[in-house]
């Protein structure tokens, strides 16, 4: 996530506050936003057969109890537990359970899970901001009606600012996420309060037997309205997701004493306020304000959900470069735009992706209503990604008991499946968004991981191995010429075709060579002590193997040159990195569908460079083509 603010570590100090209000504007913008749309869309199905206070009893409880079971107890109390070396989040969970497992179909069933749940994650991330921004400027359909036609034009141009200032960075915004989500919780909180002490009937709803009484009264309609009230949990895998930002305990503090409370009292709140005044369901969550307040209190809204849309927006550049590290994306040009945060960063493609599919998104289906429609799934279904990822870690790396993990787990994968189910109703209404941006992404993911595993198997095939290599090369006339040469490559065990075709043309070999391979561990950061594991393999020959973290962007020369605290002289004005730029093309007998091959031909031919992706000055840069078919 592209803020300032890293998870405290040993030896470090940081107040207690500022880590609990930055855990405000980076963790909770997403649910925080929810108030905004979830009770009036979960009211709306009850329109036609009337709204009573049953009705609204029922759907407030229902609320309650979906934020105390799936976010309370299933993320903050149980999920929290299984963390990457601090690292949260789909994949960081994905890279556990690979871990524990043993087969190999195990471990292709894990990724699998991994994969969709990423997938349906960056999904998320165009819908959430679409939501949230056009919920918060329709406010102005209440506060200032003469206005309501601007709200679409004013919507875009919220979104579009958005995207625009990404490129500069995060850092100095970053600053003002935090007191802002401050006083928005304390603002729906207050509210809500109010309109609670005149109608506090209302605290009945506490009690599941309102849940349970409208749920029984009409059980279809019920289960359609599941759909619509997990739309107040939306954020809850941004919990799990930070946590390598901040640790677990400052993200439950502010949960248990600020967030919880004060989304408790807004969604009771609203429903106080309809208890009072049917009418209110124009829009409860506006109509809480006085008059004249409202304008205010939708400036302060939009903010609000600008804040929630960088987060989301933030969270996918996370993921997007966790997938390229992890070999499920083709490389992505990665800017880091603060200059002490590694995890400050701006990625061109996903911003432009992201900005499209949004405005698209928003152009389309106009009102905030529409879009409620087609979230859910996507969130939904991470959640069952998450949980069938953590049945395998409790089990394995926790050592429950099939019973305890049953009783824990089973209970929340049906939970899970309910809201899933609920919401695939809305496929027709645009449900179908979401899947369709996960298939795409699935598509891509898995096509992208299975081409490179053929290009490899292909370059196994076709390369020398090292040892050969190596044995020839004392009888070999081979002139040796002064400098350092670095050559890429995939595969430590065999010779890299750009060498090759650097004998075969010039004749010549450097008195240094280092045989470089970047590789990724399932763990969020490699230490730097760790970074670089090097072998002598011939007089003046090297093997250096660099390993990242999956959360980390390399850096090959700042890598390279800290060998000197190895007793391996480096010096970067004398270092000529040798690239193989490859041209891929399908073999007499293709072993991937036409689709696919055709797919991975166009990701191949989009990637971002090595140059720029491993950070290696271009004026010190040889490319050798090498012509490949699989």
């Amino acid at each position: 996530m592209s803020v300032t603010t890293a998870r405290t570590l040993p030896g470090q100090t940081m107040p207690r506050l500022g880590v609990l209000v930055a855990v405000l504007g980076v963790v909770y913008g997403d649910i925080g936003t929810s108030p905004l749309y979830a009770v009036k869309v979960s009211l709306e199905h009850f329109r036609e057969h009337g709204i009573g206070n049953i009705e609204i009893l029922g759907i407030c409880s229902l609320i309650f109890w979906a934020l105390v079971l799936t976010v309370t107890i299933k993320y903050v109390l149980l999920i929290m537990r299984a963390h990457n070396r601090g690292e949260g989040g789909i994949l960081a969970l994905m890279a556990l359970a690979q871990r524990v497992v043993r087969s190999r179909h195990a471990r292709r069933i894990v990724a699998l899970i991994g994969v969709v749940g990423a997938s349906l994650f960056l999904g998320d991330g165009v819908i959430t901001p679409a939501i949230s921004v056009l919920s918060a400027v329709e406010g102005l359909e209440v506060s200032a009606p003469e206005l309501q036609h601007y709200v679409l034009p004013i919507s875009v141009v919220v979104i579009i600012g958005l995207f625009l200032m990404q490129s500069r960075g995060s850092e100095r915004v970053g600053r003002l996420f935090g007191p802002i989500m401050v006083v928005w919780f304390a603002v729906i909180g207050v509210l809500g309060l109010l309109s609670i002490l005149q109608h506090p009937f209302v605290l009945a709803a506490l009690s599941p037997h309102y849940a349970a009484a409208v749920s029984m009264r009409d059980p279809w309609l019920s289960f359609v309205v599941l759909g619509s009230v997990v739309l107040a949990v939306t954020g809850a895998e941004a919990l799990y997701a930070d946590m390598g930002h901040f640790g677990a305990r400052p993200i439950k503090v502010a949960w248990l004493a600020f967030v919880f409370p004060s989304l408790v009292l807004n969604y009771f709140g609203q429903a106080a306020l309809m208890m009072g005044d049917a009418q209110a369901i124009a829009n409860p969550f506006y109509l809480l304000a006085p008059r004249s307040l409202q304008l205010p209190l939708v400036v302060l809204a939009t903010v609000a959900t600008v804040i929630a849309s960088q987060a989301v927006i933030s969270g996918a550049y996370s993921i997007s470069r966790q997938c390229t590290q992890l070999g499920y994306f083709p490389r992505l040009t990665v800017r880091h735009t603060g200059e002490t945060e590694e995890g400050q960063i701006y990625i061109p493609q996903v911003t432009g992706a992201l900005a499209i599919a949004v405005v698209i998104l928003v152009l389309a289906f106009k009102t905030s209503d529409s879009l409620a429609s087609a979230y859910g799934i996507a969130v939904t279904g991470t959640f069952l990604c998450t949980n069938l990822l953590a049945v395998v870690v409790f089990r394995h790396q926790f050592h429950w008991s099939r019973l305890q993990v049953a009783m824990a787990f089973g209970f929340f994968l049906l939970l899970d499946l309910v809201f899933f189910s609920a919401n695939t109703l809305k496929l027709v209404e645009g449900g179908w968004v979401p899947i369709v941006i996960g298939l795409a992404l699935i598509a891509l993911m898995t096509t992208w991981h299975r081409g490179r595993e053929l290009l490899f198997a292909r370059w196994r095939q076709e390369s020398l191995p090292l040892s050969s290599f190596l044995a020839r090369l004392p009888q070999s006339r081979i002139v040796r010429v002064p400098g350092i040469a670095v050559f890429l490559t995939g595969n430590p065990d065999y010779v890299p075709n750009a060498l090759l075709h650097n004998l075969k043309h010039n004749k010549v070999l450097h008195e240094r060579v280092l045989f470089v391979t970047v590789t990724t561990v399932d763990e969020p950061e490699v230490p730097e002590e760790q970074r670089a594991e090097v072998e002598e393999l011939a007089p003046g020959i090297h093997r250096v193997i660099l390993r990242y973290g999956f959360t980390e962007s390399p850096n090959i020369p700042r890598a390279l040159q800290a060998l000197n605290e190895k007793g391996v002289p480096f010096d970067p004005m004398q270092a000529s990195y040798f690239l193989g730029r490859e041209t891929i093309v399908p073999a007499m007998m293709p072993k991937m569908p036409l689709w696919q091959m055709w797919l991975f031909l166009v990701l191949a031919r989009n990637a971002a460079s090595a140059t720029e992706f491993f950070r290696i000055p271009p004026d010190r840069v040889v490319e050798v083509g090498v012509r490949v078919a699989i």
